[in-house]
């Protein structure tokens, strides 16, 4: 046994070392379980069920009218929804004709969708009416051909494609307007596992967003990988909670492993409302629960949580920043089910390490490696390190992206023979668990979501008064990490714009997840010789206060 493997010592014994990869796509996902679950429900959504055969149906219609689009295999369509069951039958659709995926944020604003679709090259459009005022006034400045909206009014319905009862009449057909006149006769396309399924876009290890290229194979593998290690799981029986949005690789990958086994996706359409959360679980008795510790928290701290009933609940995983102790021990108590901790990133599908369900588990960590999964800690020079070590973790398995999309110099900066280097300082303990030790130095985790203050700063730019900015993480009154831009005004705007000037903009422009909550000004940026923003020195800056 090598050093960088003894975490073997303590693998759990259900669990293979190394899994079969059968050669199935994503569309064999979903088909094989409409042939062997026809009747089973596919998706819960605001007390409304559909089957499995019911969103075939849609599936088709979807595949079939992108085909009389004129949409090729290979060209790209974005998807722009929150959770519910037109993401899940619209996603399958895209794939059913060799399409490729890329999912929008719903946080999103104008110049972030725009920027996206250009650099996908998506072809297609489809998203929630709702979005609308974000997209109508960028569409025409992108590459996209064809503009969907989608009313989620038939998803409040037993049969989405039934002819409304009532109809109001005027305006633009919706897409599912036109899906109910299309019939399902998608064409034969022929799909294997080096087809890329999916542009993930991520900030990846140098922050600026870019499209993570995953193939149906990259996907399918990290889906079995992930699912030998649930050994008391039951096909076609479990019900996973789809509290964290489908748009994100996390719970884009278990919506995949949910349509594998058989099981019903419980949606949640505000997961920041922990009645919701609570009253989705409670009907569709969910037994899966992917989070992060601020939603276990959220639900921890839920007046009366103790009055209701989450018994059904057996496996929880933690994912997407650390998970303290009491936060995992609270809700265990509460549920009596297993909460771990895992790890993954998006260039890997994402799942590399977890913690073990049978055995010992340390919390405090990210576990150990999932099947088929290898990974070391190296200097810079990429020599591999020993036991409590602190380097780089570097990964690879076949659940490894392919590259970024149009970045040749980014993916070899990653990707170095066949080893991806994630950019994150961790160290593997004597039992041969993993343990992160710090992120990339500049990236921001808000509330469980990645921040990459490259890009925040690209979207400031685009405000006229602000000459350059330097964005970074601040510990906050309450102790969470928070978002904060350093701001040198231009001349002629000094005295005139207030710090609270910019939060609005920014909260106008960015995301949620994304504006500056801080904002200072400052006369000038520390910066290298060649003009590169110095963050270390900004950090150093707010600590002397």
């Amino acid at each position: 046994m090598s050093d960088q493997k003894i975490y073997y010592k303590h693998w759990p014994k259900s669990v293979p070392k190394e899994v079969n990869i059968p050669n199935k796509t994503l569309v064999d996902f979903f088909e094989d379980s409409v042939k062997t679950y026809p009747n089973n429900a596919i998706t819960h959504f605001m007390g409304f069920e559909l089957t499995y055969i019911q969103l075939q149906d849609i599936v088709y219609r979807v595949a079939t009218k992108l085909t009389e689009l004129g949409i090729k295999k290979g060209e790209c369509v974005a998807i722009h929804f929150t959770n519910n069951p037109a993401f899940v039958a619209y996603y399958y659709g895209i794939l059913k004709i060799g399409a490729v995926v890329t999912t929008i944020s719903p946080l999103f604003k104008s110049l972030e969708i725009k920027r996206q679709l250009n650099d996908s090259e998506a072809k297609v459009y489809i998203g929630w009416e709702g979005f609308n005022s974000m997209v109508d006034p960028i569409i025409d400045q992108t590459g996209v051909k064809h503009t969907f909206y989608s009313n989620l009014g038939p998803y409040l319905s037993s049969d989405p494609m039934a002819k409304p009862e009532y109809s109001a009449g005027g305006g633009e057909p919706t897409f599912e307007d036109i899906l109910r006149e299309t019939k399902p006769n998608p064409p034969d396309i022929k799909i294997t596992q080096d087809d890329v399924a999916m542009l993930q876009y991520t900030g990846g290890t140098t922050g600026y967003p870019k499209g993570a290229i995953l193939t149906h194979g990259s996907i399918v593998s990290n889906a079995f990988q992930a699912e030998s290690w649930f050994p008391e799981k039951e096909l076609g029986t479990e019900v996973l909670l789809a509290a964290l949005p489908f748009y994100h690789i996390y719970m884009g990958f278990m919506m995949n492993i949910a349509i594998h086994c058989g099981w019903k996706l419980a949606c949640v359409f505000n997961p920041r409302e922990a009645h919701e959360v609570l009253e989705v679980i409670e009907a569709a008795r969910v037994t899966f629960f992917p989070g992060v510790a601020a939603l276990y928290n959220n639900l921890n701290n839920y007046e009366g949580i103790e009055k209701h009933d989450l018994s059904y609940i057996k496996y929880c995983v933690s994912s997407a920043g650390p998970l303290p102790d009491e936060i995992g021990k609270r809700f265990e108590e509460l549920t009596g089910a297993k909460l771990r901790n895992a790890y993954g990133l998006t260039e890997m599908s994402p799942l590399v390490t977890a913690n073990p369900f049978e055995g010992v588990f340390k919390n405090d960590t990210i576990g150990m490696p999932v099947p088929n999964t290898d990974i070391k800690i190296c200097d810079p020079e990429g020599n591999t390190l020993g036991i409590n070590e602190v380097g780089e973790l570097v990964v690879r398995g076949p659940q490894m992206m392919k590259g970024y999309y149009k970045r040749e110099k980014e993916t070899n900066d990653t990707i170095k023979d066949g080893w991806l280097w994630t950019g994150d300082l961790a160290l593997m303990d004597e039992d041969g668990y993993f343990v992160i030790k710090d992120r990339l130095k500049n990236l921001i985790k808000y509330k469980g979501h990645s921040v990459y203050p490259a890009e925040v700063e690209d979207l400031l730019y685009h405000n006229e008064v602000i000459e350059e900015c330097g964005v970074i993480g601040i510990i906050d009154d309450d102790g969470n990490e928070n978002i904060k831009a350093f701001v040198v005004l231009k001349e002629e705007f000094k005295g005139k714009i207030s710090d609270q000037d910019i939060i609005d903009w920014a909260k106008e422009n960015m995301g949620f997840d994304k504006y500056p909550r801080y904002v200072e000004f400052i006369e000038e940026l520390p910066k290298t010789i060649v003009g590169k923003v110095l963050h270390r020195e900004l950090r150093d800056i707010e600590k002397q206060k």
